[in-house]
C-alpha cells in the first residue's frame, strides 16, 4: 500500500501547523492541523465493520464522552495531561471470532496508540505501538507480555496498524511490515469486539488520532 514507509528507517514528524493563540502556556500540538489521512479502502468482501468517521461515532461507544470527538475527519481522543489515565472506545459484535482489524493512527502527545482486539467485559488483546523513548509495538493481554519488536514510529505521523486473531494465533503488522507472530500459550480471548484507547502512561499525555477502521472476517484454522 503506497504512502507506508520502511518503519526501520527513521521517520522525520510531520511539521506542525498550528495558529498562535498568543497564549504561551497552551500546547499547540494538542490542536495540530492534521496530515492528510490514507486512503479508506475497505474490500469488497467479508467486511464486518468498516468506518472513516464520516459519519461521527456512529457504531461506537465511549467510556467515557468527554475523551472523545471527531475532529477534521478523524477519530480524535484527548485526555488531561496527568499520569496514567486511559479510556477506551468499543465497536464491534462480542460474538466475533476469527477478524482481522486494520486502523490508521497518528499519535499527537504522549507515547502510547493502538487496538485492541477481542474485548470482552472490557479486557482483551492489546497491541500497544509505542513512539518516542521507546519505538516500539508491543502484543499484551493485561499486563502479561506477549511479544513485541521494534519499529520507529514518529508523532505527528500516520502508521497502519493491522492486526489478525486466527484461533490462538495473532500477527500484527506496523506500516504493511509483520512485525509479530505469536501463539496465545494460556488460549484465552476466543472471541470479543474491538476498541481503540487513549492511554497518559508515564509521559502524562496522550492527544491520539485515529480513522479508517476495518475489521473483515478470517477463515478459522484448520484443525490438526
Amino acid at each position: 500500500m503506497g504512502g507506508f514507509q520502511d518503519p526501520r528507517r527513521k521517520l522525520a514528524p510531520f511539521a506542525l501547523v498550528v495558529a498562535i493563540g498568543g497564549m504561551a502556556s497552551v500546547d499547540p500540538t494538542r490542536d495540530l492541523q492534521l496530515p492528510p489521512t490514507p486512503k479508506f479502502r475497505p474490500p469488497a468482501e467479508g467486511v464486518l465493520f468498516a468506518t472513516d468517521f464520516s459519519d461521527g461515532m456512529r457504531g461506537w461507544v465511549p467510556d467515557r464522552d468527554s475523551v472523545w470527538s471527531v475532529r477534521g475527519g478523524s477519530l480524535r481522543a484527548d485526555l488531561p495531561d496527568r499520569r496514567q489515565l486511559h479510556s477506551f472506545i468499543y465497536a464491534g459484535s462480542p460474538s466475533w471470532t476469527d477478524y482481522a482489524v486494520q486502523v490508521d493512527v497518528m499519535a499527537a502527545r504522549g507515547v502510547d496508540k493502538g487496538v485492541v482486539v477481542r474485548v470482552e467485559d472490557e479486557s482483551g488483546i492489546g497491541v500497544d505501538l509505542r513512539g518516542p523513548g521507546y519505538q516500539d509495538v508491543l502484543l499484551h493481554r493485561r499486563e502479561w507480555k506477549m511479544a513485541s519488536a521494534s519499529v520507529n514510529n514518529a508523532n505527528g505521523v500516520w502508521h497502519r496498524i493491522r492486526v489478525e486473531a486466527r484461533g490462538h494465533r495473532y500477527r500484527v503488522w506496523v506500516d504493511d511490515w509483520l512485525l509479530i507472530d505469536r501463539e496465545d500459550a494460556r488460549r484465552s480471548r476466543p472471541r470479543g469486539r474491538i476498541a481503540l484507547p487513549a492511554y497518559t502512561g508515564g509521559t502524562g499525555q496522550c492527544t491520539v488520532y485515529y480513522d479508517n477502521v476495518i475489521v473483515t472476517s478470517l477463515a478459522p484454522p484448520e484443525r490438526p
